[in-house]
């Protein structure tokens, strides 16, 4: 692999971006590097760092207790018919704890755990067939004669495209091109296997299509683009088994080709998996007609078909949608996993888009469907998000999925756990995107920014106890002296929010976007702070604010309020 096939390489020849790192250059906004953003001492630094310090290291206690790297060492040795331990996507939760390792390792530099990115990988390289087939259930249980014998439920694509987007974090967080090596040896074994002259089949668990289209960012190698647009056309015609088991087509979104689907259905994680790796086929193939099919079902899920904590999924039976406003607060299942992978969706949308709506969902699923599922010392956790609870209920549940059963350190189908650990080592990169015209601030954290503005590097702090309070205070610390923009998030819900520029107030937005300008090139300065008052007029939803800074400032210091009586929820 040359250094002219990858892509957003830094000179040290690392690829510097974060989860998505889009190819495609008519997006609207882009994410920032991932190293660009350091949380500071509020809640999600203290969450991070818990996550650092507690859960990733705790996970690898589980997953060994798991014997989940016995399947891989039986595989390596062509053990075949010896005990596999774990369901069938054990390798999947695997390698999606080893993507948490990996952000972690490149924004912390953690020496010990760049040391089990190396050994790990060297276990699951060793699990590799020659050909580029990855997965220990069929090498080791000997439960099936052929691969892909069983598409509907054994997971093989799905592990392998987890395992792809382990490699991808990191080459990217690492520079680290061991398990990249092993990812491009799976997909092009996948390509060979299937597409439109070959194999007509797909998972029945989706997130290959993700992988492939960050393998193709990563690497810049077409043909994991075409394959990643296959799996996403190919569903939808009922290839899959529709009478699989106690479920069909429906749950495993096989039923609607993605193009006709007005709606998500089925299983709320596959659904939503499908719908965001389509969504990156979109972006980089621009494909305008499957970008709007896509707006239209996420329009449709959040009307109809998700609770008021951003919370997706009211059936327990196959965890999944149910109809339009079927949405008991007693019996929801909120799966964490299908919050998270809204999260993914909604970034997606708003790369492509800019419409700030997919930015104010990120913010309500992370504080109401995804942080609650974690204990705030990150060693215990919820599966399903229950919006009511009755008091002394009785569950026959042995998996201790219910959240009646308070937050478990660890479940037998460990997704969620690791689903948040990967989300939480990496979840600066939703705090920010730029374009050509500047940087705009989409969540609000302390944090120091880092950004590139389109005519130079500004260096921001952002201060705030959000979300305890609704005062944020940005100062610019230096920056280039052309003029550019910063941008910042109003929340929808945020109605009266008001904003000063060095102490004077600034007009209540009304356009769409209408950033901050910038101009001067700032040193320090104390800054100033505002509060907003409920009968002050009301924000446009989405909107971002809008002043003019004298150029004669030595420092610029940007405070918004956004109090209100209602709460991001």
């Amino acid at each position: 692999m040359t250094s002219e096939t990858m892509s957003s390489l830094h000179p040290a020849g690392v690829d510097t971006g974060g989860p998505v790192a889009p190819f495609s250059d008519d997006l609207v906004r882009y994410p920032v590097p991932f190293g660009a953003v350091r949380l500071g001492d509020g809640l999600l630094g203290r969450l991070q760092e818990s996550n650092a310090a507690t859960s990733i290291r705790e996970g690898d206690t589980h997953l060994a207790d798991e014997h989940a790297w016995e399947n891989f060492h039986n595989a390596a040795e062509h053990r075949r018919g010896v005990e596999y331990h774990g369901p069938v996507f054990e390798d999947g939760e695997v390698y999606k704890w080893l993507e948490a390792v990996a952000w972690e390792a490149g924004r912390s530099h953690d020496p010990e755990l760049s040391t089990w990115l190396d050994r790990y990988t060297a276990f699951i390289a060793a699990a590799q067939a020659e050909d580029g087939y990855l997965n220990t259930y069929f090498e080791v249980s000997g439960e099936r004669t052929e691969r892909y014998e069983i598409l509907e439920w054994d997971h093989e694509i799905f592990n392998m495209g987890a395992m792809i987007q382990s490699a991808v974090a990191q080459f990217r967080a690492t520079g680290k091109t061991g398990l990249l090596d092993v990812a491009r040896k799976a997909a092009n074994h996948l390509d060979r296997t299937f597409g439109p002259n070959r194999r007509q089949g797909t998972c029945g668990h989706p997130v290959i299509e993700m992988a492939l289209v960050e393998l193709y960012r990563a690497t810049g190698e077409r043909r994991y683009l075409d394959l990643a647009k296959f799996f996403v056309e190919v569903r939808g015609h009922e290839i899959l088994d529709k009478e699989f088991g106690h479920f069909g087509s429906t749950y495993l979104s096989d039923r609607v080709p993605v193009r006709e689907t007005v709606t998500p259905e089925g299983h709320a994680v596959r659904a939503v998996y499908l719908a965001a790796g389509a969504t990156d086929v979109a972006i980089e193939t621009h494909d305008d007609e499957l970008l709007r099919a896509l707006a239209v079902q996420w329009d449709n899920m959040v009307g109809s078909k998700m609770y008021l904590t951003g919370g997706l999924g009211s059936r327990w039976d196959g965890e999944a949608f149910g109809d339009p406003y079927e949405l008991p607060s007693d019996r929801a299942y909120a799966e964490t996993c299908a919050a998270i992978a809204s999260m993914q969706w909604s970034w997606r949308l708003y790369l492509a888009t800019g419409d700030s709506k997919y930015v104010d969902l990120i913010e309500r699923q992370l504080y109401n469907a995804v942080l609650p599922a974690i204990s705030y010392e990150g060693d215990a956790y919820f599966y399903v998000n229950a919006l009511q609870v009755r008091e002394g209920a009785q569950v026959d549940d042995p998996g201790q999925r219910n959240p009646a059963h308070g937050r478990q350190h660890w479940f037998g189908c460990s997704c969620c756990p690791t689903n948040i650990m990967r989300t939480l080592a990496s979840v600066h990169q939703y705090v920010a995107s730029s374009n050509a015209h500047g940087i705009r601030i989409e969540q609000f954290t302390s944090a120091a920014l880092d950004l590139e503005t389109g005519v130079g590097l500004a260096r921001l702090m952002m201060e705030t106890r959000y979300p305890w309070s609704g005062e944020i205070a940005i100062t610019v610390e230096s920056g280039p002296a052309d003029a550019w923009e910063l941008g910042i998030r109003i929340p929808a819900w945020a109605e009266g929010a008001t904003v000063t520029v060095d102490g004077v107030p600034s007009e209540t937005p009304r356009e769409p976007i209408s950033p901050l300008s910038a101009h001067g090139r700032p040193a320090r300065s104390s800054g100033s702070r505002c509060r907003s008052h409920r009968d002050s007029p009301a924000a446009t939803p989405g909107s971002t604010t809008s002043a003019a800074p004298s150029p004669s400032s030595a420092a610029r210091s940007y405070t918004r309020s956004s109090r209100s009586t209602r709460s991001p929820a």
